[in-house]
């Protein structure tokens, strides 16, 4: 462990972006996938869930509604982000009501795919669509500071891979062949990271906040660090000589930027870790306690306790336990 209070004369070895250095740790963890063949007229809503949310139309027609910007209409070949997962509607077109999920039949096709099928004799739309966690604790400050709603195709003028991407996943889709829902989820891991990556690209200079500490060339990479290694015994001096900044810059800077103490961000960067494991349900809280650098149990419970303001026992009971395969969303 480095244990630097004055700047060293070379950096350690950490990437130049420290943007690059959150992402390349971004995976999608706990996908529920659906594909879609619904035939007009049909509407299904979509419940707020603490899961980022997908959708991708191989073929139309689709619209998606949510409270903030009303009716949309998506066009074949377009992709939404919904981050937060927020409540939101797809319809085949805007005067269309009810809930046809009761209409369909939905095929388990794995473990976390399913096919969904509407009969009819309306225009038939084709959609891919997810649920998911993220995998990276490091890209949780970042998702609650983008919108609600991204489209893909409004920000494929700033990534060139986007828009063949996303004709890749348009011929996957429209022409499922065997290992299809492989690809296709692997094709929305890469597409939604380079969504994130052209959101903050395209978004404006700030001095302060989370997406200004992670530009910072100093203040970043100790950022990275912590969100990488969450468990690890950090020190102010050891994240100041990653910062390649004396102890006093770098607690200064940190706070001016962040708003707090280093030492107050790791502490709620592992609180949010942990109840995310203790959610899971597959550890005890002694093992989630060990593996975020607690000596004790009863230590790590105080602290969850004073950051959480409830026993790390309470949320390891009440939100335990994956969540069931609904319509593969």
């Amino acid at each position: 462990m480095l244990d630097h209070s004055s700047r060293p004369s070379t950096l350690p070895h950490m990437p130049m972006d420290a943007l690059s250095e959150v992402l390349q740790d971004f995976r999608l963890s706990g996908v529920n996938y659906g594909r879609c063949e619904l035939r007009h007229p049909w509407s299904i809503a979509f419940p707020q869930q603490p899961l980022l949310r997908f959708h991708f139309v191989s073929q139309g027609p689709c619209w998606i509604y949510t409270q903030a910007q009303g009716w949309q209409k998506l066009n074949a070949g377009d992709l939404v982000l919904l981050p937060q997962g927020i409540a939101h509607r797809l319809a085949s077109a805007p005067d269309v009501v009810g809930d046809s999920l009761k209409a369909c039949q939905v095929t388990k096709l794995g473990s976390n795919v399913c096919e969904v099928v509407r009969d009819g004799t309306g225009a038939t739309s084709t959609l891919f669509c997810g649920s998911m966690s993220l995998g990276a604790c490091a890209l949780n400050p970042l998702i609650t500071l983008m919108p609600p709603i991204i489209k893909g195709c409004d920000v494929a003028g700033n990534d060139p891979i986007v828009g063949p991407l996303l004709a890749a996943m348009t011929a996957e889709a429209a022409q499922p062949q065997m290992g299809s829902a492989t690809i296709l989820s692997r094709m929305a891991d890469l597409l939604a990271a380079r969504l994130i990556r052209c959101w903050v690209n395209c978004t404006g200079a700030s001095t302060t906040g989370w997406l200004a500490a992670i530009r910072d060339p100093h203040i970043g990479r100790a950022l990275a660090a912590m969100h990488r290694d969450p468990g690890r015994n950090w020190t102010l001096e050891s994240l100041a000589g990653l910062a390649g900044q004396s102890r006093s810059i770098f607690a200064e800077r940190f706070s001016a930027v962040l708003g707090e103490g280093a030492a107050r961000y790791l502490a709620r960067l592992r609180m949010q870790l942990a109840r995310d494991l203790l959610g899971q349900g597959g550890m005890s809280v002694a093992e989630v306690a060990t593996r975020l650098g607690y000596e004790s149990e009863a230590s790590f419970a105080r602290a969850f306790k004073r950051i959480t303001s409830v026993s790390p026992g309470v949320v390891r009971r009440t939100i335990s336990g994956r969540m069931d395969m609904d319509f593969g969303l």
